[in-house]
């Protein structure tokens, strides 16, 4: 493993760029490349890569937060204030895209396993390892690669899909194979095939929750399908991984005076993965956006469970990584919202409301929660895109959700930052919502790069 990972650590920046040049200074990969199922396990268990999502600029972007004037000028890193006030121009000359680098990472380590699994033995592959390591790769593959989607790519639209252009799409370790970035519909089809080929291949249960199951695949499907405004068969999934596991924390049991009120692994989480923090999202320099800060009860626990006053200012402290760092996981409490989601927009106001109120009357004091009631399905699907925002703040998932939402004129937003007097704006639909790609690869790879 010491040499495999001498390689791996001289794999960043140019994973879907071709270029002589950096073949000369990599390590002659026939030297290193993992050969035992020891080796796959030990590339998919570095949770320094596989269970950590650089989501920085996705959440810079959003606005479920704001920072004081004097706090965004001691940011260091031009590229976080750029993203946080929409330039056109983000990454300031800087080659260093943790977004992009740690996703392709992530899927390089996959796709050396795969390679690595395909050249075992008959005997070998019918070992039951094979398929929990093969199942698994698939699974952190496809996870990288929606969340590399979520920035550098159009969201998924059924009418535009087959033309709007796609992330490129790694299913090879050879860096001296060509990128391209295809369609926005491939990127997503390779996603839900990695997933729907894990499902049969990684086991029910898991004793570790960095490590995947069946479980955090159709909870994963759910999301990639809600995303596509596949509410079929995001609720299908929902429902599966639901019957799998339902699970659901009553947070009348947490303290509302701890620093940080949940266990890391809580018996909510499905799949554990966290968001890196940056210079701009430290939580000290966050300060919960107020209207959707005034929207949570006296009652709703989440009030003092997610925030805590600090310099006279309201701070996130409710990550399920039971410290400052973000959590952006699978978890029960996130299906339910993507069940009763599917549920209004399907027409089925009844289901909707009951998956609403089950979570609810867990976030509320005991006693206190009088279940949501709706005249129709349209306004039980507001309330339940409104608790969707409050549960699931810090999440790593309200950019996605801005992006698909923006597609309905009724959930439609329009941002605005305010800093030193000067008003930046963020219309619903603006080409900024897509992220350029890093220079750097445009540059090694000659792919297209995002109009902004």
């Amino acid at each position: 493993m010491k040499k495999i990972n001498i390689l791996l650590s001289g794999i960043l920046i140019v994973l879907t760029a071709c270029t002589k040049n950096f073949l000369d200074i990599k390590p002659d990969k026939s030297l290193v490349v993992p050969q035992t199922f020891q080796d796959f396990q030990s590339l998919l268990d570095n949770t320094d890569v596989m269970n950590i999502n650089m989501t920085s600029l996705q959440e810079v972007s959003d606005d479920d937060y704001y920072i004081k004037d004097a706090s965004f000028q001691s940011v260091t890193v031009p590229m976080y204030k750029n993203a946080y006030t929409w330039n056109k121009d983000i990454y300031a000359g800087s080659p260093d895209v943790l977004d992009w680098n740690y996703r392709y990472r992530q899927i390089f380590y996959a796709n050396l396993v795969l390679e690595g699994l395909a050249k075992l033995n008959a005997a070998q592959q019918n070992d039951p390892q094979f398929a929990i390591e093969k199942g698994s790769a698939l699974f952190y593959r496809a996870y990288a690669l929606f969340q590399v989607a979520q920035l550098f790519c159009k969201p998924y639209l059924a009418a535009t899909a087959s033309n709007d252009p796609g992330v490129p799409i790694r299913t090879s370790s050879d860096i001296n194979q060509a990128s391209s970035r295809g369609t926005v519909a491939q990127t997503y089809a390779q996603i839900i095939a990695d997933l729907q080929s894990s499902l049969s291949l990684l086991p029910a249960t898991v004793t570790i929750k960095t490590k995947p199951n069946q479980t955090a695949a159709l909870a994963m499907l759910a999301r990639v399908y809600l995303g596509m405004g596949n509410y079929s068969d995001a609720q299908h999934n929902a429902d599966a991984a639901l019957n799998q596991y339902p699970t659901l924390l009553d947070y009348n049991n947490l303290s509302t005076t701890a620093s940080y009120p949940f266990q890391r692994y809580n018996s909510e989480v499905i799949f554990h993965s966290t968001m890196i923090s940056t210079s701009m999202s430290n939580v000290s320099r966050l300060i919960i956006d107020t209207t959707l800060y005034n929207t949570y009860n006296t009652n709703d626990l989440r009030l003092k469970l997610f925030f805590k006053v600090s310099s006279g200012v309201n701070t996130y402290k409710g990550s399920y990584s039971s410290s400052s760092t973000f959590f952006n996981g699978l978890t029960t409490d996130e299906l339910y919202l993507i069940r009763a989601e599917c549920y209004a927009r399907l027409n089925n106001k009844d289901a909707a409301l009951s998956d609403l109120n089950t979570l609810l009357v867990n976030r509320w004091k005991t006693g206190t929660f009088v279940p949501y009631s709706a005249a129709s399905a349209d306004e039980a699907l507001k309330i339940i895109l409104q608790e969707r925002r409050k549960e699931l703040i810090y999440r790593g998932l309200r950019w996605t959700d801005l992006r698909r939402l923006n597609q309905d004129s009724r959930f439609a937003a329009i941002l605005q930052r305010n800093l030193n007097g000067i008003i930046y704006t963020l219309p619903p639909n603006d080409p900024k919502y897509v992220l350029p790609i890093p220079d750097l690869v445009i540059q090694l790879s000659g792919i297209e790069q995002n109009s902004r």
